[in-house]
Parts: structure tokens; C-alpha cells; sequence
């Protein structure tokens, strides 16, 4: 057995058959079989307990129990247990206070047990021990006794030296060496930490040697009521619409608490309303919101304030508690109908405004927001009004009504005019239909000013008719416009001259008579749309136009005339009574009751013995054979006269003949040949068949044309070949140059097409200063020196191409193989001037004179194209002697 130490205080003892330290947070009691030489029992209290109570041993195994010698423990002290019970009926002993020994057990103490008396001699055992408990925010001015370690091989002589190490060893835990005692140092805080891990050793003072195995422990802090509520969540807004029924749900808010809540009341949570509890309660458990009245109304009061309180410990008394504001907003439910801020509006208008222009605006009020307040307006106007003379429509964005014009308006008609304007909900909720009806109702009157109007016609605008037969100056019809206006100022008419600009019809500009100006022809054109202008006299601004449609009516002024100039055959076995021809006839006039035409042959020959005119009493007529057999030798064309009569009044008529041609057919009737070869192709060719022959004739003359202009071109391109000469280069080429290398200066295209090479062989080379120098030499042959310019060589061999050819053949094959040349022709680089040439070089450069010591007027003799070139060179020599001189 060991003795414990003191026991006249209380301690944890841990009872237990499966492992040494383990700590069972089990609320039971047991009191205790004491030894025969105690006269005390113990008080045995489980930590959290509110009762004691009897309990077998057995059940304690693994229970975690203050034992103390009286209720109210002072502090704790950890206090080794005996070693593991083997049994539920095991026993230990607990030490001894006052020099009694205390056992627990459930049956009489064993034989072997016995009281050990202080001093007396103790088993050795090792240290057992698992944790202390130590009070958070102590606030006292002397360390905080947390416990004491203490080994059994410990003599009381201080030769056991005890350290600890770990979290806030030397810090915050201090150990007395000799004692085994440790304090805290510091203010601890179980929000922040609860619980220290540290290891305890028990050392040889002299030699430091470890005497025991390093035991770990923990320091547990144990939690006080320290934290007060927070609500970490907000700020809270929530919203409830009004009129909501109580009980309605409008939020829930949360607060937490720091403190332990697996020990006592510390954060078990209430939440009461300390402000707004008149229109909001909370729910004490779960922190919902809800309302208390029925009749929260958004008009009256929009938002609300409500303080939320949450306490801990249950809400007893001494709990800590924290305070939140939650915001709520009563939103809007459309519980009121507008309403017009007066009963009765009054505006005025002018009578000249057109159509569509706004009179004013109108605005109900509606106390909701939002879409509750958008609104639909009416218009209900008085009877006598003259109707719809106004139109309401509502502006989206502001919800005011605009009165519109609808119809034109008339001082002098009707001054005022008054409509009843009736606002109402686009919206309506069902649920307040008992609040009563949701629209009003406001009185509108419109006050018509005067204005200066233009005159107006009665009517408007009309239909005239005339006959096409009128003489000039005939009444058309009489257009009448009156001033609107009180004054009836008197009107003058005119006609638009841009809507009759031939002037066809007159006006009379006091009486509004339109009588004709030209005469009139309906078939020419049967109707004239013109604009009559009515102006007050005395003010011509005031205009106001008539749009007049004058029909021209018709009269019988045109005669019948057959439709085309008809053409008949007939075959020379007809048979009598065959129709040959139907006749239709047309005529320009429109009588009213339509056409009819009647058709009869001329009276110079009624009795016809060939054919015969049957009226067929729809407009046409019929020809028919009246003998069998014609014979196209005696008479091969016979023509038919017809007298086409209409039906008047006048009545009409006119002649028209009928060509009937003797034919040739087949034994089916088919027409084969007549006498008329026009006749004949214009029966046996379509109309297509024609167009296509005349398309085929102008393809041919237009490709005859083309061949003969290509020919006269190519014999002007010719002969302009003939008549260049080598000579014509030097009036073409007017700038110096850099030389005979520079190619640039002048378009080498104008020297590719002057000359036929195989035509100076024959012709020029022989005529060119010839040996005998006659009429044909030329001028400079005769001159003694060769300082004069454009000297001819004298007369060689016949020029040798063959080395132009070469170069050209050089350029061509460098040309053809270079792939950067660009593909155009390459005589752009051309700069040979070949082995010799006949004319001598028009450069003075190795001439030994100067210009002023050469005679030019050879050249006149040279032909007309080297006049000009003689005489600017004699010119300019005849200035220099004179300056010379």
C-alpha cells in the first residue's frame, strides 16, 4: 500500500480494472466501507455532481471521483491510485488523514491489510499519474497551485531533483525542484487553449541520473463562464411584407459563445428582443425572427430597428449576454388605389394644333412603389362633346396620363370640352379587393382658343365632269370656301398652276367658277386632277388648297374602224358558204351604254356574186364564199369594201376593205402557194422565223464592215512605213540626250516600226549618193571638208544585217534564260549601233570647227521636213556674226 499524502482535502482517484488512466465523466456516487478504526465515513462526490448517492463498487471501475472528508472541496490534488483492481471486490487504500488509515473496498479488508501510521514503511511503486485541472482567468495576486508530482523512492531529504518540459514549461508552468510542486504563472484562457501537454522527470540530485521513466501529463484548463455571446454574422437585414399575418417567419440569426459547451450552462444559448419586442419576437431557442402584429403597413413605417439579444447559462441569472441590431424592411403590397391630388383640371389648346399634340399631363398618386404603382388611364367624355376629340395614354416612366389631340379642333363650334379621366391599378391583388375599389376618377376641361384659320372648302374636295365637246370657257362647276373665323372674311380663288400647267381650265377669283381655257379631248386625256387655292382677301397667307378630279365625259366624235388592215386567202376549190374571214372593228369613243356596230358591204356594190357579210350581232361580222371554185388565172385578188356604222348618237361610220387573194391548196385545205410572193412569205413564215432571218442579215453586214476596216488600216500602217525616212528621227528626237548609250531619253517603240530593212537593199541604198553624184547625190558630197554636219559616206557595199540579227539573237536567248527579267520585250535595253551606217553621227564632239564656221543651207535642199532645221540653223548663225561684229 502507499500512503497518498494528505487526505484531509479532496482528490481524484481513479478505480478502474482496464486501465490505469482512464477517466470516465460518469455522474454517480458510491459511500464507502470504512476500516473499523475509522470513525468517519468518506464523502465520496463525482466532479458536476448535484447529489450524492449510493452506488456499488463494482460500477466504478473506470469512474472518475472526488473523494474528500467533506462536502465543498477547497481545490484539487491529483492523487496516484493504488494499482488496477483485479476485481470488482478488490480493495485499496486511500492513505490516512489525522493518523487513521481510510480503505474502500466493497467486502472487509483483506487479512494481509493493515493501518500504516506515518513513517511507516511504504511499498515501492512506481509514479502514476495522468493530469491536473487548473481554473482559467484566475485572477488572484499568487501563483495558481495546479498540482504535484512526486515519486515514491522520494525520502522527503531533497535528493530527488523534479523537472518538467513541454507546452509552456518554464513559462507559464513553474515545478519546485524539491517539491514536485507546480504553479501557473499566468492568467490562463480556455478560449485560447485547453489543454497542456508536458513530460515530468525525477532525477538523482548529485549523480542527474533519471531515477524514474519520463512520464507525460496534461494540464487541463478548466472552462469558467468567460465568454459572452457574439453574433459573428451580421449585419442582419431581412424583409417581411406588409400586412403579413403574426407568426410570419422573417429571418433567423445565430450567435455562438466560446465557452465549453460539453460543461455546465457556459454556452447553452437564449435569445430574447430587448427592442421592437411590440411588433417582432424571437424564437428563445433557435433564434428565428417572426412577427407579432398583423397590421405592419410600409406607409406608415418602412424599416425597424430590432435589438436581438442572446445569453448564456440558460438565460439564469449571472449569464453573459451579447446584442445584435437586425434590420427589417417591410415591403410593399399594393393595399392602396391611386388617388388624383385634386378632383378637377383645367387646361387650353389652340385650335390650329394638330393632331396628336399633347394637352397636358395628369398624375394619380399611389402611396405603394414599385409595380403597384403603375397605372392605366381612361378617358370618358361628356355627351355633346362631339366624341373622341381627345385620347389618354400613359407615360411608363413617370405614370402620368397624356392628353392628346384626337380629332381636329373648332372654336367656333365648340369652345370647351370636358372629359371625366379615370385612373386605375395595372395590378391588383386579389387579397385587399375588400379595401375597396382600386381607381379614381378627376374631371378634365379643355378650353379651345381662337386662331386666324384659312378658309375652307365645302366640300373638301370633289368630282366635276365636263363634256369633251365644251366650248372654250364653258362652266366646269363652282368651288365654294368660306372663313372659318367670326369676322367671315371674304375669299379669293386661284388654280395651282404646277397641277394644270397647260392652263386647260380658268377660275373666277371671286366666284370660284372653273370654266374650261383650251378645248377638251377625252381620248387625249380623260381625267385632270387640279388644286384649287382659297386665300382671304385681304391676307393671302391664309391659304388652304382643294384637290378637284375632273372626269372629261365622252362624246361620239369618232368613227368605227376595223381593227387591222385585214388580209384574206381563199382557195380555188372553196366551197360555197366557207368562212374566209371574221371581222372585229374598234372605236376610241367609251358610250356609256357600250359599243354596238353594225356592218353592211357598200352600197356601190350590194349584190357581190363571190362573197357574202354576215352581222353576227357582237361587234363582228363574218365573210363567207358564195360560189363554189375560184379561178386565180381571171382574178387572183378581189377586194372587198365594208361600211362600219356605230351607234351614236351621232351616229358613224366608216369604210374599211377587205383583201381576199386566190390561192393554191392541198387536198386538206393547207394554203400552198398565192400569187404574191410577199404574200406567200408572209404565210409561210412566223414572225420569229423573220426576225431571226433580219438578225442573220445585219451579223454578215457587220462582219463585211469589220474586214474592210482592218484592211484600210493595215495599207495606212503601210504606206506611213513607205514614207518614214531616217531623216524624219532627228525632228522626232528634240532632247540631246547623254549620247548614243542613252536609251532613256526617248521612246525606242518610235524607231522599231520606221523601217523595213529588206526595202533599203533595193531602193534608197542606190539612190543615195550615187558615183556619178547627179541630181540624186546629196548636198554634202560636194563639200570639201567633213566638218560640216549630216555628211554622207560615200558609197559602199550593200548594208550586211547579219550582225544586227546576232545581237538581236544574244539579247533574246539572255532574255529567255534570265527568270528575273519581266516578261515584256527587251529591246528596252537596246544600244548597238550596228558595224556601219550611212549616215554620219550628228554629234560635234570630234568636230574640229565650231557651229559658228559651219554652212547649214544645204539643208533646204534636202526636201520640206529639213526647211525648219535650215532655217533655225542659218538663224542663229546670222545672230552670232551680228554680235560679232
Amino acid at each position: 500500500m502507499a500512503v497518498i499524502g494528505d487526505l484531509c482535502g479532496p482528490f481524484d482517484v481513479v478505480l478502474g480494472t482496464k486501465a490505469r488512466w482512464q477517466w470516465v465523466e460518469k455522474r454517480v456516487g458510491v459511500s464507502f466501507a470504512v476500516s473499523p478504526s475509522s470513525p468517519r465515513p468518506l464523502y465520496v462526490e463525482v466532479l458536476d455532481l448535484f447529489s450524492t448517492y449510493t452506488h456499488p463498487l463494482e460500477d466504478l471501475a473506470g469512474a472518475r471521483l472526488l473523494v474528500g472528508t467533506a462536502p465543498g472541496p477547497r481545490g484539487f490534488r491529483q492523487a496516484p491510485p493504488s494499482a488496477p483492481l483485479r476485481g470488482a471486490m478488490a480493495h485499496t487504500s486511500l492513505g490516512s488523514c489525522g493518523g487513521a488509515a481510510w480503505w474502500a473496498a466493497g467486502t472487509p479488508a483483506p487479512s494481509g491489510a493493515r493501518q500504516d501510521a506515518p513513517g511507516a514503511g511504504r511499498v515501492k511503486r512506481g509514479w502514476v499519474w495522468n493530469q491536473f485541472f487548473v481554473v482559467e482567468e484566475y485572477t488572484g495576486t499568487e501563483p495558481l497551485y495546479v498540482g504535484k508530482i512526486h515519486s515514491d523512492s522520494d525520502e522527503g531529504d531533497g535528493a530527488i531533483k523534479y523537472t518538467i518540459s513541454g507546452e509552456g514549461a518554464g513559462t507559464i508552468f513553474l515545478i519546485d525542484e524539491l517539491t514536485g510542486d507546480i504553479h501557473a504563472m499566468e492568467r490562463l484562457d480556455r478560449e485560447q487553449k485547453t489543454f497542456y501537454t508536458l513530460r515530468a522527470q525525477a532525477r538523482d540530485r548529485a549523480t542527474n541520473r533519471l531515477l524514474e521513466p519520463e512520464s507525460e501529463f496534461i494540464i487541463k484548463v478548466q472552462d469558467i463562464n468567460d465568454s459572452e455571446p457574439r453574433f459573428l454574422h451580421g449585419p442582419y437585414i431581412g424583409s417581411v411584407a406588409e400586412l403579413s399575418p403574426t407568426g410570419t417567419s422573417v429571418m433567423q440569426v445565430m450567435a455562438s459563445d466560446a465557452d465549453d459547451p460539453t460543461y455546465g450552462s457556459s454556452a447553452r444559448l437564449v435569445y430574447s428582443v430587448l427592442d421592437g419586442e411590440h411588433h417582432f419576437t424571437v424564437d428563445p431557442k433557435t433564434g428565428v425572427i417572426r412577427t407579432a402584429v398583423p397590421d405592419l403597413d410600409r406607409e406608415s413605417q418602412e424599416r425597424y430597428e430590432v435589438v436581438i439579444q442572446a445569453t448564456d447559462m440558460a438565460g439564469q441569472l449571472g449569464g453573459l449576454s451579447g446584442s445584435t441590431t437586425v434590420t427589417i424592411v417591410v415591403t410593399d403590397v399594393n393595399d392602396n388605389p391611386p388617388r388624383f391630388p385634386q378632383k378637377m383640371y383645367q387646361f387650353s389648346i389652340q385650335e390650329s394644333a394638330p393632331i396628336g399634340t399633347a394637352v397636358g399631363r395628369v398624375k394619380a398618386e399611389d402611396s405603394d412603389v414599385g409595380e403597384n404603382t403603375d397605372m392605366t388611364y381612361h378617358l370618358k367624355e361628356e355627351s355633346g362633346s362631339g366624341g373622341h376629340m381627345f385620347k389618354v395614354t400613359t407615360d411608363g416612366d413617370t405614370q402620368e396620363a397624356i392628353i392628346v389631340v384626337q380629332k381636329r379642333l373648332d372654336f367656333e363650334s365648340q369652345p370647351v370640352h370636358t372629359v371625366v379621366l379615370e385612373a386605375l391599378n395595372k395590378f391588383v391583388d386579389p387579397r385587399f379587393a375588400d379595401l375597396g375599389t382600386f381607381r379614381d376618377q378627376a374631371i378634365v376641361r379643355v378650353a379651345v382658343t381662337d386662331v386666324d384659320e384659312p378658309p375652307e372648302f365645302r366640300p373638301p374636295s370633289g368630282l366635276l365632269e365636263v363634256q369633251e365637246d365644251a366650248q372654250v370657257g364653258s362652266l366646269v362647276g363652282v368651288v365654294t370656301a368660306r372663313d372659318p373665323d367670326a369676322a367671315n372674311r371674304p375669299v379669293r380663288y386661284a388654280i395651282d398652276r404646277n397641277s394644270d400647267l397647260d392652263q386647260i381650265f380658268d377660275i373666277d377669283a371671286d366666284t370660284g367658277a372653273i370654266v374650261t381655257g383650251k378645248g377638251l379631248d377625252r381620248e387625249t386625256a380623260g381625267w385632270h386632277n387640279i388644286t384649287v387655292l382659297a386665300m382671304e382677301a385681304d391676307n393671302h397667307a391664309q391659304l388652304s388648297r382643294a384637290s378637284l378630279r375632273i372626269r372629261i365625259l365622252d362624246v361620239n366624235d369618232n368613227p368605227p374602224e376595223l381593227a387591222t388592215p385585214y388580209e384574206a386567202a381563199v382557195c380555188e376549190d372553196a366551197k360555197p358558204g366557207q368562212l374566209i374571214q371574221t371581222i372585229s372593228v374598234v372605236d376610241r369613243d367609251e358610250p356609256q351604254g357600250g359599243h354596238r356596230f353594225y356592218f353592211r358591204l357598200v352600197p356601190e356594190a350590194p349584190s357581190n356574186p363571190h362573197f357574202s357579210l354576215l352581222d353576227i350581232q357582237d361587234n363582228t361580222a363574218a365573210v363567207h364564199t358564195q360560189h363554189m371554185g375560184f379561178n386565180r388565172q381571171e382574178q387572183d385578188v378581189f377586194f372587198l369594201p365594208i361600211l362600219v356604222v356605230d351607234r351614236g348618237p351621232p351616229t358613224l361610220s366608216s369604210t374599211g376593205t377587205l383583201t381576199i387573194r386566190v390561192c393554191g391548196c392541198d387536198s386538206s385545205g393547207a394554203i400552198q402557194s398565192c400569187n404574191t410572193t410577199a404574200f406567200v412569205m408572209a404565210a409561210s413564215l412566223s414572225p420569229g422565223a423573220l426576225i431571226a432571218l433580219l438578225v442573220c442579215v445585219l451579223i454578215l453586214i457587220v462582219l463585211v464592215l469589220l474586214i474592210l476596216t482592218l484592211r484600210r488600216h493595215h495599207k495606212s500602217h503601210l504606206s506611213s512605213d513607205d514614207d518614214e525616212d531616217m531623216r524624219d528621227n532627228v525632228i522626232k528626237y528634240n532632247d540631246e540626250g547623254g549620247g548614243e548609250q542613252d536609251t532613256e531619253a526617248y521612246d525606242m517603240s518610235a524607231l522599231r516600226s520606221l523601217y523595213d530593212f529588206g526595202e533599203l537593199k533595193g531602193g534608197d541604198a542606190g539612190g543615195v549618193g550615187g558615183p556619178g553624184g547627179g541630181a540624186g547625190s546629196p548636198p554634202q558630197a560636194h563639200l570639201p571638208s567633213e566638218r560640216h554636219s549630216l555628211p554622207q559616206g560615200p558609197p559602199g557595199p550593200e548594208p550586211d544585217f547579219s550582225v544586227f540579227r546576232d545581237f538581236i539573237s544574244r539579247k533574246v536567248a539572255l532574255a529567255d534564260g534570265d527568270l528575273s527579267v519581266p516578261p515584256y520585250d527587251a529591246f528596252q535595253t537596246y544600244a548597238f549601233e550596228g558595224a556601219d551606217s550611212p549616215a554620219a553621227s550628228l554629234s560635234s564632239l570630234h568636230s574640229g570647227s565650231s557651229g559658228s564656221e559651219q554652212d547649214f543651207a544645204y539643208l533646204s535642199s534636202w526636201g520640206p521636213r529639213f526647211r525648219p532645221l535650215a532655217a533655225l540653223y542659218a538663224g542663229h548663225r546670222a545672230d552670232d556674226e551680228a554680235q560679232a561684229s
